[in-house]
Formats: structure tokens, C-alpha cells, sequence
């Protein structure tokens, strides 16, 4: 179940019935899976992507990106996994789409912060 011990004690408390919160556990789930196969289709089918990734070697505000693989699993409302550049990968610890055209990454070490993705420049 996606809610905590004390978060589920909570709701009951509440007045929330079980059934209740079984079902919006399951609700969570299934948008967690489903953010992250929206995720990984974003990635799937591009060469190139850029992004707002703050770089330390680089002057541009916008960095370009070959991207080999974003390989993503889900538990619960976590979207873990790790995306793979031609060079260079970092570990993903979240994420959410934010249109049809760009992304949002929360990246993790080696970069620490969140970084949006998009198909063009200009989206950015």
C-alpha cells in the first residue's frame, strides 16, 4: 500500500474507510507507472534532447544531450532508475511530464537537482 502506517491510522481517524483508502493507494500507483512510461517514451524515440542542466564546463544555458536510454521502475509514488547519455549516465530519482514537449528529471548525484528535458530548443 502506497500510505504509510501512520498515514493510514490518520485517514481512518478521519473517517476514511478502508475501501477508500485502498483505492486511492491504487490510484497513486497506477499514475506513478503511468508517469513513467510517459517518461520513457519521451526518451525512446529521440537521438538528441536538451535541456536546462546546469554543466560546470559549459557557458550555455542549454545543453544538447545524445540519449541512449531512460530505463525507469516505480514502487509505489517513487519513479527510480537511470538515464543514459552517450558518455555519461546519472541516476533518476523522480520525474513528471510537464507537456507533450518537455520533461522534468529530478537527477542525483553528479548533478543533484532537477533538470527539464526537451525535444527542442525553443521549448526550453
Amino acid at each position: 500500500m502506497h500510505f504509510t502506517q501512520r498515514e493510514q491510522r490518520a485517514l481512518r481517524q478521519a473517517g476514511v474507510e478502508q475501501e477508500t483508502i485502498e483505492a486511492a493507494s491504487e490510484a497513486v500507483v497506477a499514475a506513478t507507472d503511468a508517469a513513467a512510461t510517459d517518461l520513457e517514451a519521451f526518451f525512446a524515440d529521440r537521438e538528441t534532447v536538451y535541456s536546462d542542466m546546469d554543466r560546470a564546463h559549459s557557458a550555455s544555458e542549454i545543453q544538447t544531450h545524445a540519449v541512449e536510454y531512460l530505463d525507469l521502475f516505480t514502487h509505489a509514488d517513487d519513479i527510480r532508475g537511470y538515464l543514459r547519455f552517450d558518455s555519461w549516465g546519472v541516476p533518476v530519482e523522480g520525474g513528471r511530464v510537464l507537456s507533450d514537449d518537455v520533461v522534468e528529471l529530478r537527477l542525483g548525484p553528479t548533478v543533484n537537482g532537477r533538470v527539464r528535458f526537451a525535444a527542442d530548443e525553443d521549448a526550453l
